[in-house]
Formats: C-alpha cells, structure tokens, sequence
C-alpha cells in the first residue's frame, strides 16, 4: 500500500498587499503595525515597492518575513495591486496602502466578516485619524474624488456602496471574475470601480466597524496626481455611461482648468496622463 503523503501546509488566513512609493517611514509604521497582528503567523505579507528612491525597497532587511517585489519605476497604483494580488496565496487579499497602520485584530475581523457573509465580495475597515475620529471614507460612484467619514450606528456589518481603496480587503475570486483590476486607472479610480463591478455582480461590501484602521492621508497633491483624480473620473464615466459620457467629462474638465488657470493640471490633463509606467 502506498503511504498516505503528508498534507500540505494550507493557505495563509489572508494576504497583505501594501503598495508603497517613497514614503519609507510610512511605511516601516505600516508595517510594524501588520507584524502585530493577531494571527500574524497565518497572513501572507507582500510589499509592492513601487520604483522607490528613498530606500523603502531596503526594509526588507528589517522585515524578513515580508516579501517585497521591487518595480523598476512607479508604475502607478493599479498596477502595483494586480502584481500584489497576483502574488498572494490566500483567498482573501487585503489591499493597504502605505499611509495606515492597523488595529491588531483588524484582519482577522475582516476576514472573519467575509466567512460569515458569502455574500459579500469586500469588507472595508473603519478608517481613523489620528484622534481616533472617523476620517474621510466614504464615496459615491461615479466618484468625485471626495469622500465623508463613516457613521457607522453600532458595531455591527453595514452594507456600504464604495469606500475607498485606503485599506479594503477582497475575495481574489472576485477580481478575478472581472479578469484583473482595470489598468485604464493610474493612481485614482480603481477602488471605485471595483466597488461599481461588485454592484453590478448583486454582491456587498461591507464596513466592519470593529476593524479599525489608522489612515493618515491629507498629502499635498501634485498637478500630474490631480490629473490623475480628473482622468480617473472620464475613464470611470466612460466605461461606465459610454464613450460620449467619458468625452464630456474631459471637455467640460479641460474648460474649468483654463478658465482657473490651472495650466499645470491643464497640461497634464490634455495628454491623458495617468500615473503609470508611461509617464
């Protein structure tokens, strides 16, 4: 009789997908936070180094149970995060982006929501400043770059229609039903368009309040990061309510840029530009 073969190790609980570009005490704080997780021998740790000068990439030193994937330059958040998921053993992937830190029972709450809810396609901590306050989360679709702190009414799930993309964890089956997460977006907009194929899919994200994520946020953007936002909402109404929607939207933005004398963000805007490897 042929002896039975040892199980294999199952997956990690979760994966953790932290995109990172030069923000290398960011992210030491980000990941010092996951390396106190509860459970934090069954999650899955993958640092996205997004072509960072700064010396983000050499952490790995300082965190050798991470696995960092170094890109050449910065490719942009979209596709940082289909290279991050891509990477990932667990069925649920926890997207974080390197200005949070978590709570030590934030994942496992998280994945916990999303055993518990078949139905759900995404959980979404309760994101807060540094206060503890509620911080800007919430958005609606299609997006407008703007979002409000959550209210949640107690501790329980809340159903929510699009949180963004701060920190989020997902079912891996659910991007792939959509193939990948659309690389049409840059740095803006992808968050919200997972949310509108979830909705579309008659699925739920939900907001799990007692996962609670710190979100520092609130840095200056850039002209070439504001058209980004602005070409993250033509791309989004183009897909969306069509090719005229989408021309529309960039006409109607390309006037309000000339006539507030944006020429920065006008310039970038004309070209199309999106944070990619292309730019």
């Amino acid at each position: 009789m042929t002896p039975q073969l040892e199980s294999e190790n199952p997956p990690p609980r979760a994966s953790v997908v932290v995109v990172s570009h030069d923000r290398a005490a960011a992210l030491r704080r980000c990941l010092e936070s996951l390396e106190k997780s509860e459970g934090r021998e069954n999650l899955q740790l993958i640092v996205v180094d997004n072509g960072s000068r700064d010396g983000s990439a050499h952490l790995d030193a300082d965190f050798p149970h991470a696995q960092f994937i170094r890109l050449p330059k910065n490719f942009g958040l979209t596709k940082a995060m289909n290279i991050g998921w891509r990477a990932a053993d667990s069925p649920y992937v926890f997207f974080l982006h390197d200005d949070t830190e978590v709570e030590p029972q934030a994942a496992i709450r998280l994945a916990d929501a999303l055993d518990a809810n078949p139905d759900a396609a995404a959980a979404c901590p309760l994101l807060v400043d540094a206060e503890g306050r509620p911080a800007p989360q919430l958005g609606t679709l299609p997006p407008s770059g703007e979002y409000r702190p959550a209210q949640p009414a107690g501790a329980d799930a809340e159903p929510v229609e699009y949180a963004r993309g701060a920190a989020a964890m997902m079912r891996v089956f659910s991007i792939k039903a959509v193939r990948q997460i659309d690389e049409h977006y840059g740095q803006f907009g992808a968050d919200a368009d997972l949310a509108a194929q979830i909705g579309r899919a008659s699925k739920r994200i939900l907001l799990i309040p007692a996962a609670r994520v710190l979100h520092r946020g609130g840095q200056t953007k850039s002209d070439l990061e504001r058209a980004d936002v602005l070409e993250g909402q033509a791309v989004f109404m183009g897909k969306y309510a069509g090719f005229v929607s989408g021309l529309r939207t960039r006409l109607l933005t390309a006037l309000r840029l000339l006539f507030t004398f944006q020429w920065g963000i006008l310039r970038h805007v004309l070209a199309g530009r999106k944070i990619d490897g292309a730019q």
